[in-house]
């Protein structure tokens, strides 16, 4: 049993890049869909695909790398508040990722969105995680 599933998430997509794989596979919930969706409108991911099976369902994400040098476009992913430690921001607290490059993934009232989109909907909630 996984005790924090964004982190594993995470760490599998981590793990699918330092192995240039070119798929990975995630067990899948409404979470982690939304943040695949959230992945793939910021163009970190080449595309996705949500399938059921007998369980809870699968999520296929088709990472995406630069034609040049080979290097996966995720640089970095990383969780910020954790199941031992709850991180909260409001809109004006949070702070901008890579200088206004990378996204933060905010777990709002009105749902799962970017820091830029919360912003803009002046509404405050969980910071999931970071990525640029």
């Amino acid at each position: 049993m996984v005790t924090d599933p964004i982190a594993d998430y995470l760490t599998r997509i981590r793990n699918a890049q330092m192995a240039n794989h070119r798929i990975v596979e995630i067990p899948a919930s409404n979470l982690k869909k939304r943040i695949t969706e959230i992945l793939y409108d910021k163009g970190y991911i080449l595309k996705y695909k949500f399938e059921d099976d007998s369980k809870q369902g699968v999520i296929k994400i088709a990472l995406k790398y630069d034609p040049s040098t080979k290097l996966p476009v995720i640089q970095s992913l990383e969780r910020v508040s954790r199941p031992g430690l709850r991180t909260y921001a409001k809109p004006e607290d949070f702070k901008r990722v890579k200088n206004g490059l990378g996204v933060a993934i905010i777990s709002t009232s009105k749902g799962v969105m970017t820091d830029k989109e919360a912003k803009a909907q002046n509404v405050g909630g969980e910071v999931l995680c970071n990525i640029y």
